[in-house]
Parts: C-alpha cells; sequence; structure tokens
C-alpha cells in the first residue's frame, strides 16, 4: 500500500496530469477522450491542442504551484503574499484565466476585499477556479486534522471567490483528499465531509456527492463548483485505478482540464504516484507566467510535494 508520501506526490502530481491530459478536450463533447483514445494504456494521449502543448498544464496547475511555494516560503498560510503572487500570474498574460478570477485579481482592490467587492456586483462566484488548485494545501494541512484543513481551504478560496458555496466545496475536496493520505477511503468520509459544511450550501454538496448521483443529473455545467466536485467524486467512484478515474472524468466533457485536476488529485492521493502512467508524467510540464520563464517538471512536482508533506501551523487571517 502507498504510503504518505506516495499519496501526496500522487495528489499534486496527479491533478497536474489531468489537469495536462483534458486541456486539449475542453469544452468538447461527451466521449472525445475515449473515441479518439480507445484503447487505455496504449499511448499518445498527451496530445496536445487547443493551443496546448502536448503535457502543458494550464492556470489549474499554475496557481496550485504558486499556493504550493508560498505555503512552504512563509511555513503557513500568508494570504496576502498568496494573493501577489496570483497577481503578478494574472497580469503576465497566461494563456488561460478563468473570468471570475481576472476580475477579482486585476481590480486593484485589496486582497482582503477583492472577492467579496466582485462578488457584491456580480453575484456569481460560485466557479471552480479556487477547487482546481487546492491539491497542495490539502497535503500541507493535512497532519492539521480535519477542522484546520477545511479553515484553510475556505480562506484560499476566498482570495479569489466571494461566493461561499465555492469555499465549501473547496473545504469538502480538501477534507477527502486528507482522509485518502491516511490510507482509508475517502468515499466513506462524504457523510462526515457533508456534515462539517456550512449548513446555507449542504443540501446542493448532498446532493452531487450521493452515490446514485452521475453527472449527466448535474443541473449546472461542471464548471461550477458543485457539479465539478460530484463529477470527481462519481469518476473516482465509477473506477478502479488512476487511470481509470482520469478517463472518465475527462469523457465528460465541458470543463475538462479541471474536472480531470481534480479527480487527478483524488485518485492519486488514493491510488498514490506509482498508479499515475510514466507516459503522462514525462511530458508534464507547468510553465508560470510572470515568473522569469520558469517551466516546472513532474520531478519539480515530486519536490514539491514532498516538502509539503510536514506538519504545518494552524492557518492565520481570515476570509
Amino acid at each position: 500500500m502507498p504510503g504518505v508520501l506516495d499519496r501526496a506526490v500522487g495528489a499534486v502530481l496527479g491533478s497536474a496530469v489531468g489537469d495536462a491530459l483534458g486541456a486539449p478536450f475542453e469544452f468538447g463533447p461527451e466521449g472525445a477522450f475515449s473515441a479518439r483514445f480507445p484503447r487505455p494504456g496504449h499511448g499518445g494521449e498527451m496530445c496536445g491542442g487547443g493551443g496546448w502543448e502536448p503535457g502543458e498544464a494550464t492556470d489549474d496547475t499554475q496557481m496550485a504551484v504558486l499556493t504550493a511555494e508560498s505555503l512552504l516560503d512563509h511555513g503557513g498560510l500568508d494570504l496576502p503574499d498568496v494573493f501577489r503572487r496570483f497577481q503578478r500570474w494574472a497580469t503576465a498574460d497566461p494563456k488561460d484565466i478563468g473570468l471570475q478570477t481576472e476580475a477579482v485579481l486585476t481590480s486593484g482592490a485589496p486582497w482582503d476585499t477583492a472577492a467579496a467587492r466582485h462578488f457584491r456586483v456580480s453575484r456569481r462566484a460560485a466557479g471552480n477556479g479556487a477547487l482546481m488548485r487546492a491539491a497542495p494545501s490539502a497535503v500541507r494541512f493535512a497532519r492539521c486534522g480535519r477542522e484546520p484543513t477545511m479553515e484553510a481551504a475556505r480562506r484560499l478560496s476566498a482570495l479569489t471567490h466571494g461566493d461561499a458555496a465555492a469555499w465549501e466545496g473547496t473545504a469538502a475536496l480538501h477534507e477527502l483528499i486528507r482522509v485518502a493520505l491516511t490510507g482509508e477511503d475517502p468515499l466513506t468520509a462524504v457523510p462526515a465531509t457533508l456534515s462539517a459544511l456550512d449548513p446555507a450550501h449542504r443540501p446542493r454538496y448532498e446532493v452531487v456527492l450521493s452515490p446514485g448521483w452521475h453527472p449527466d443529473r448535474a443541473t449546472e455545467f461542471n464548471g461550477a463548483v458543485w457539479p465539478c466536485l460530484g463529477s470527481a467524486v462519481w469518476a473516482l467512484r465509477a473506477t478502479g485505478s488512476y487511470e481509470e478515474a482520469v478517463r472518465a472524468a475527462i469523457d465528460l466533457g465541458g470543463d475538462t482540464d479541471t474536472v480531470a485536476a481534480v479527480t487527478g488529485a483524488l485518485a492519486g492521493a488514493v491510488y498514490g504516484v506509482g498508479s499515475i502512467p510514466a507516459r503522462w508524467t514525462e511530458r508534464l510540464h507547468v510553465p508560470l507566467p510572470g515568473f522569469d520563464g520558469r517551466v516546472l517538471r513532474a520531478r519539480d512536482l515530486t519536490e514539491l510535494a514532498g516538502r509539503l508533506v510536514v506538519p504545518a501551523r494552524r492557518p492565520s487571517g481570515r476570509p
């Protein structure tokens, strides 16, 4: 059985691999991945397309890396620093950035009010843009227990998303990854995780995380936080390996890079880094716009994840 380190690397690297695999199929139809690659294990899946090079990770992983490096540089959660890193990245013309995230990061408002101000005007901030970048912070705070790791998730989400629905979904993902890192089945932890969510937002998540739910039943596009998380949990529940789970996630269509990134984080934490096909990690690379032309490879993400697996301080600051 994989140990904590293997699972932690699996979560971080698995999320990045899912992101890069799913990116060329974003906004495409259901089943497009399997239609092109019908034979699992055959190879060639890191195909690129849609403006992405083969193996190139998107904003999902780029923001995850920035979060991870802030956590490591400051020994814990420094929300103003995370926000500054996000701003630097957002103003460097990344290939992709969510409209909601871009509006907040380029508004000129302070770190602790920018997302809330945007939400007061737009009333739309329940996208999956905080969920997609959660793997490193979930790993970093896992040893602190359920409450601290879920609270860290909420505070990080609130930097860019003013709708508490996004906070609660990201908190739920943090908790499921935390459980997986212990070697337990995160699917059995769903009821307890739901009980720890804000009651005002719990009903939506009870629906999409229930064993009988299927993504075909989603009432919103999977770019929203609750169907995105629900789709990732469904993919984990419906399959038996990392590769199968990520394939199932991409085949759902829609916001394929993010659904696969979230699925990859969960499946990587469950099955460990050894479950991620080497043919997928070999071409993986993560450009960091605004950060001196840096490009991270799989070995860099492996090292980053290893450094995150240390006791973390209780997060400070406020949403």
